[in-house]
């Protein structure tokens, strides 16, 4: 816990900036005080080596650094690690990585023989930084909250996501059918059919190789249902894309897709554009990119209310956890969501 003479404040990295200014101009309003990031500037010299130079005071202080490894996914790594290292030796009290989006968490077990642990190394990596807190949201594999030696607060979309469908969806929520793309994300599935009274079916898919799907079944009934596939991240749109073919001729009347990381790369948006789904929502986790906005399919929730409370939550020492029901999520995002409550 903070001590009461350590100030909060936050500082950003180059992989989502736009989140970063949003989440601080929401921890203004929360606390009613001029609320901006710290002074400082991440960039590189020619040779593409990382500097960090921070132009304030930040000794004795509450920091926090807001910065997904996403692509390129290296870069803001060691990003991460410089921002954490010129903190720490410019002696702030305590260094919180606040990591949107986790990237190397596909890599969380061996698949086969010689093969790394990636994720496990990244951990490490920020660990031996100097970082005390790491706070995220959807991981892919729980587990890795597991690798860490210190605390992490995992955040889950699927409070936001509930709050989103029952509103988007008021008039047929009794149609409604979750759906996981593969069998590994049930459980995920499973808790956001609870929030919504809703059943739900299982596409299984067997691949190849990475990024390829060679076979997939539906169990499950989906005929006359409104069917919403959740995932956790798309990167290529092709099990999404694939899933939708299968779900609509199986009987399914029109599929959406709820997912929390839009990772989108390669083909994933011509894929979208020209699939059987009506939508597809993501959050900000990762920076969307200028097609990604222009994309008519895709639409984006903010994550900074979820986060900007969060962050004060961690700074004052009350509970995180608080923000996963509906109840006490649902002012976060006041004005979002008129008609629920």
């Amino acid at each position: 816990m903070s001590s009461k003479n350590s100030e909060l404040k936050i500082i950003a990295g180059n992989a989502n900036p736009d989140l970063a200014r949003s989440i601080v101009k929401r921890m203004a309003m929360h606390r009613g005080l001029k609320t901006k990031l710290v002074d400082a500037r991440v960039e590189r010299f020619t040779d593409q080596e990382i500097f960090v130079e921070v132009f304030e005071n930040v000794r004795g202080e509450d920091m926090f650094i807001i910065q997904s490894t996403s692509n390129p996914a290296n870069d803001n790594l060691m990003e991460l690690l410089i921002i954490t290292d010129a903190l720490r030796r410019s002696s702030a009290a305590r260094i919180t990585a606040v990591i949107p989006y986790f990237g190397y968490a596909r890599q969380d077990r061996r698949t086969k023989a010689r093969t790394p642990i990636s994720a496990k190394l990244v951990s490490n990596l920020i660990a031996e930084a100097g970082v005390e807190r790491v706070l995220t949201m959807d991981l892919h594999a729980a587990q890795i909250q597991g690798f860490f030696d210190l605390p992490v607060d995992n955040l889950y979309a699927s409070p936001l996501f509930s709050l989103d469908i029952k509103y988007h969806f008021k008039n047929k929520l009794d149609e409604l059918m979750l759906v996981s793309p593969d069998v590994g994300g049930v459980a995920r599935v499973r808790e956001l059919a609870q929030r919504l009274g809703a059943p739900i079916a299982i596409v299984d898919k067997r691949r190849e190789k990475p990024g390829e799907v060679a076979e997939m079944t539906i169990i499950g009934d989906v005929k006359g249902k409104s069917c919403i596939l959740v995932d956790d991240i798309c990167d290529t749109a092709g099990t999404l894309c694939k899933a939708s073919d299968l779900l609509l001729s199986a009987g399914a009347t029109e599929v959406h897709s709820y997912v929390t990381h839009g990772v989108l790369s390669g083909p994933a948006l011509e894929r979208l554009e020209s699939s059987s789904m009506k939508s597809l929502v993501i959050t900000d986790s990762i920076e969307p990119r200028q097609e990604v906005k222009d994309c008519k399919k895709i639409r984006i929730i903010p994550t900074a209310p979820m986060f900007a409370q969060a962050i004060l939550n961690i700074w004052s020492g009350t509970s995180v956890s608080s923000l996963f029901t509906d109840e006490t999520l649902a002012p976060v995002y006041e004005g979002m969501y008129p008609s629920l409550f």
